[in-house]
């Protein structure tokens, strides 16, 4: 390979794929960023070594405790721009600033997205005020939400800021409120949702989900319900309007006790409640149009993202110590969705 490279050592965990690169797939860390498809790429340039060995083929059987050396390209450092991109301020001040993001939006640049991302777009707003923890890819993010998800997220411009909101994301006392359409109607009543595991039930009709979140073992790029390894991830749901005769979808408040990647979207989807238009999870599933208004059936199979959206959104001012409160209305696509379901909100 030419120029500089990183070496990076995956050690092959219990019962691995008898096949290199998915064994590969499985094991790499998920920071490395590696897909298959990139580490079959590498497996084919010699990348790709055990015991000083190259391993060509991406057949090879490897064994638990094998370590195999991945030698990659030191990855040019993506340098984020200014743009001028139109942005819903809901506050800002000279601390912090809260977006209310549009669904189709990626919060911060990668190799897929450069351009036209929040970064960008905050770069031109805040000039040079943004916290630089993030690192420069990310200046001031403390959190993020999905590409196709819309709603609010509070952006850094001090490095005070930044520590003070990561710690209340770390104890999770800041408070996130999601509206979501999902499939079904995740009702605390339903004997079904009693015997999948990490699931239980609270006052007020309240599904309360608690698992461990992870990568997929065998699609990197999803994330996948675990009891034995990944991250405690706690999500709390409660029905607020039950759609259809009988009903088909329903729209569901959705509470986060952490932020996991994907975190409602799996945890939806493990209690067979996957978000209506999720193309990831599983959530296009059919639905009855006699049970539904005319054209109910097609608004939701058509709806082109996961109907989900970042609806409240409060936390302790940083620097004043205020705790502020910030709600966002449904967006007009998930408003229409509704309408289209004889069931408009306002939210």
């Amino acid at each position: 390979m030419d120029g500089e490279a990183l070496e990076l050592v995956v050690v092959i965990g219990a019962n691995p794929p008898e096949r290199l690169d998915k064994a590969l797939a499985r094991d790499v860390p998920e920071e490395a960023s590696l897909s298959r498809s990139r580490l079959m790429k590498l497996i084919a340039e010699g990348a790709v070594s055990r015991g000083g060995v190259p391993l060509t083929d991406t057949k090879a059987r490897v064994t638990e405790g094998d370590e195999i050396v991945v030698q990659i390209e030191a990855a040019v450092e993506l340098e984020a721009r200014p743009e001028d991109i139109p942005l819903n301020v809901v506050y800002e001040d000279d601390e912090l600033i809260v977006i209310d993001k549009p669904a189709g939006m990626v919060v911060h640049p990668a190799p897929g997205t450069p351009r036209g991302t929040l970064v960008n777009a905050l770069l031109h707003h805040c000039g040079d005020t943004l916290s630089g923890i993030g690192g420069a890819k990310r200046p001031g993010i403390v959190h993020r939400i999905d590409k196709e998800t819309s709603g609010l997220l509070v952006v850094a411009k001090t490095d005070r800021a930044h520590h003070g909101l990561a710690a209340q994301f770390e104890a999770h006392s800041v408070e996130r409120l999601y509206l979501a359409l999902v499939n079904g109607v995740p009702d605390a009543g339903d004997p079904r949702l009693k015997g999948i595991k990490g699931v239980s039930f609270e006052a007020g009709g309240v599904v309360k989900i608690t698992t461990r979140l992870d990568r997929h073992r065998h699609e990197r790029q999803k994330q996948a319900v675990f009891f034995d390894r990944g991250r405690h991830a706690v999500t709390r749901a409660r029905v607020l309007e039950a759609i259809g005769t009988p009903p088909q979808v329903s729209l569901v408040e959705c509470r986060l006790e952490t932020g996991r990647t994907h975190q409602i979207r799996v945890h939806m989807a493990h209690a067979g409640h996957g978000l209506v238009g999720d193309p990831v999870y599983g959530g296009r599933r059919k639905v009855s149009a006699n049970a539904l208004p005319p054209g109910g059936a097609e608004a939701v199979a058509s709806f082109p993202r996961q109907a989900l959206h970042a609806a409240t959104l409060g936390f302790t001012h940083p620097k004043s110590e205020e705790r502020l409160t910030f709600v966002s209305p449904l967006p007009q696509d998930f408003q229409d969705l509704l309408a289209a379901l004889g069931a408009p909100r306002q939210a």
